[in-house]
C-alpha cells in the first residue's frame, strides 16, 4: 500500500495543512477465509437488531414496564441498535465488496457515531448499576431517589457529556495535518491508528491524552463504581438475618444477575484489549474489538428476556395477545 501516501512534495513541510481525500482501512492482514467471519458478523448483527428491537416494543406497549428502571433499559436497547448498524453495514461493504476507502470526512462521521454509541452502552450500564444499587440498599426511598425525571435527567446528562466527549476527539483529529500514510490498521476509523497517521507531521500530545482520557471515563471509570455498587449490594444482601427476609435476598440476586452479564460481557473483552494493547498483534486486536462491538447488543436482549422475570412475563403477555388477535381476525372475516 505504498502508493496510499499523502503528496510526497509536501512532506518535507511539517508546517504545510494537508487533509487527504480519504484513507483505506486495512483490516485484518494475511488471514485466509475472512469472508466467513463477515458473514458471521452480519448473522450476529441481524439478531441484534431483531433482539433490540423486540426488547424496546415491549417497553413501549407494555404499560407495566412503564417504569424509570426501563428508561435505562429502553436507551440501552437503543444505543445498541445505532451502534450495530453505525458499524456492520459499513464494516460488511469495506471488506466483502473490497470498498476499503473511505473519504476523510466519512471516516470522522464513522469514528463519531460508533465511540458516541459505544459511550453511551457504557454510561447505560452505569445508570442500570445505580438502579440496583438504591432499590437493594436504599428500598425504602427507591422511589423518591429514582423517578422519571432524575432517571430522564441521569439519561439525558449521559447523551450531553458522550456527544461532548466524543466531538471533542474528533475536533482535535480534524486540526491535524496527514502527510505521509493514509492505511489506518483497524477494521473501521479507529481513534488511535487514525490520529498516529499524524504524528510526523502534526502535534498530536492533545490526541494522545484523549486516547487515554477517553477510555479512563468511558471504561474504567463506570466500571469502578459498578464493582463499588455491587461490593455495597453484596453487604447489604448479607445484613439480611432474619429467616423471612431470606427470599427477598433471593429475589435480589436474581435482579441483578442479569446486569452482572451484561457488565461482564462489556467490560471484561474491551478493557482486557485496551489494557494490553502494546502486546496484542493486530490481528487479535481486531476480532477482540470487533467482537466486543457486535456480541454484546446480540446478547443483550436474550439475557434480558430469559433472566428478569418481569420482562419474560411482560413479552408472553404479549406475544399472547398478538396470537389472540391474529386467531380472531380470520373468524370476523368469515
Amino acid at each position: 500500500m505504498s502508493y496510499l501516501t499523502s503528496d510526497s512534495n509536501q512532506t518535507g513541510n511539517i508546517d504545510t495543512f494537508i487533509r487527504p481525500p480519504y484513507f483505506f482501512i486495512s483490516g485484518f492482514i494475511d488471514i485466509p477465509h475472512m469472508n466467513y467471519y463477515y458473514v458471521f458478523l452480519c448473522f450476529v448483527y441481524i439478531i441484534s437488531l431483531v433482539g433490540n428491537t423486540f426488547v424496546m416494543m415491549v417497553i413501549y406497549m407494555d404499560s407495566s414496564l412503564h417504569s424509570p428502571k426501563y428508561i435505562a433499559v429502553f436507551n440501552l436497547a437503543f444505543a445498541d441498535v445505532c451502534g450495530s448498524t453505525a458499524l456492520v453495514p459499513k464494516l460488511l461493504d469495506m471488506f466483502l465488496f473490497s470498498r476499503q476507502l473511505i473519504s476523510y470526512n466519512q471516516c470522522l462521521a464513522s469514528l463519531f457515531f460508533i465511540f458516541l454509541f459505544l459511550t453511551m452502552q457504557s454510561f447505560n450500564l452505569t445508570i442500570l448499576s445505580y438502579d440496583r444499587l438504591v432499590a437493594i440498599c436504599c428500598p425504602l426511598r427507591y422511589h423518591m431517589m429514582v423517578t422519571y425525571r432524575s432517571m430522564f435527567q441521569l439519561t439525558g446528562a449521559a447523551w450531553a457529556f458522550a456527544v461532548f466527549l466524543v466531538l471533542l476527539a474528533v475536533c482535535l483529529i480534524n486540526r491535524l495535518s496527514f502527510c505521509r500514510s493514509l492505511v489506518i490498521n483497524s477494521y473501521f476509523c479507529d481513534h488511535g491508528p487514525l490520529f498516529r497517521l499524524a504524528a510526523p507531521c502534526s502535534d498530536v500530545v492533545p490526541n494522545i491524552v484523549m486516547s487515554y482520557l477517553n477510555p479512563c471515563i468511558v471504561l474504567y471509570f463506570p466500571m469502578v463504581f459498578i464493582i463499588s455498587s455491587y461490593i455495597c449490594i453484596t453487604h447489604a444482601l448479607f445484613t439480611i438475618t432474619l429467616p423471612q427476609d431470606s427470599s427477598l435476598r433471593v429475589r435480589a440476586v436474581k435482579t441483578c444477575t442479569s446486569h452482572l452479564i451484561l457488565v461482564a460481557i462489556f467490560y471484561l473483552p474491551i478493557n482486557f484489549t485496551f489494557l494490553l494493547h502494546p502486546i496484542i498483534p493486530t490481528n487479535a486486536r481486531i476480532i477482540n474489538l470487533s467482537l466486543t462491538s457486535v456480541l454484546p447488543p446480540m446478547l443483550n436482549p436474550i439475557i434480558y428476556v430469559l433472566k428478569t422475570e418481569e420482562f419474560k412475563e411482560s413479552a408472553k403477555k404479549l406475544l399472547s395477545k398478538r396470537g389472540a388477535q391474529r386467531a380472531v381476525a380470520p373468524v370476523q372475516s368469515t
